[in-house]
């Protein structure tokens, strides 16, 4: 299963970019024989991901609060941008709710699973890449996980700067260009039960997610 990330005792410097060499591994995707929205997500069916094919993208994010945008690492994360565009494509996250939502020490908001529980398979899974030297400052997109190299659909959004050290164990694989200050206002809402860790008090459906070609709206 793919949940949230842990995170305790966590910190992070530096800055997300897409100018690491691209992965010469081959994208491996494996199926999990029951995907808890499997249905959605077409179980049978697995991202294919061909290197010559590999274009630069951005991904229009429409949630009921406002639209998000975000710049894929494809050559620095090919795996988890095919993925995402493969998913995108099936239209895997459409009417989901985003599930958590982080006010201290780290400063995010978690989404990808179709049911909002934070629990969503895909009906696949694929290997961590993209950490060497990963961090993580507001605008990074990275894949959500509860087991080291078992990604799948969540990921993680930080709008703003961690306070706490967190290691380089989640795949970067985009970066907001648009909505970051949306996030913000969302998270300043706080959450649901008034914690630091929860669910979002105000909720964030995403509505659709579209690719576009770089360079095109």
């Amino acid at each position: 299963m793919c949940a949230g990330p842990t995170w305790a005792a966590l910190s992070l410097t530096g800055a997300t970019a897409d100018s690491k060499p691209p992965s010469t591994a081959a994208c491996s995707y494996t199926a999990t024989g029951g995907a808890t929205a499997g249905a959605k997500a077409g179980a049978t069916a697995l991202p294919v991901h061909d290197p010559a094919q590999v274009r630069p993208y951005t991904a229009e994010l429409a949630t009921d609060q406002g639209k998000v945008v975000i710049e894929a690492f494809t050559e620095a994360a090919p795996c988890s941008t095919t993925s995402f565009a493969f998913l995108a494509g099936k239209r895997y996250f459409d009417g989901g709710a985003c599930h958590r939502l982080t006010t201290s020490g780290i400063f995010v908001l978690e989404c990808g699973d179709p049911a909002g529980l934070g629990t969503a398979d895909p009906g696949c899974f694929f290997p961590d890449e993209n950490l060497d030297g990963a961090a993580y400052p507001a605008g990074t997109v990275a894949m959500s996980k509860a087991v080291p190299g078992r990604n799948g659909s969540q990921f993680f959004i930080t709008y703003a700067d961690p306070a706490l050290r967190m290691p380089p164990d989640w795949t970067p694989f985009a970066r907001v260009v648009s909505g970051l200050d949306l996030l913000r206002t969302i998270a300043a809402n706080g959450t649901a039960d008034g914690s630091t860790d929860g669910r979002p008090k105000r909720p964030v459906v995403i509505r659709s997610v579209t690719v576009h070609p770089a360079g095109r709206g």
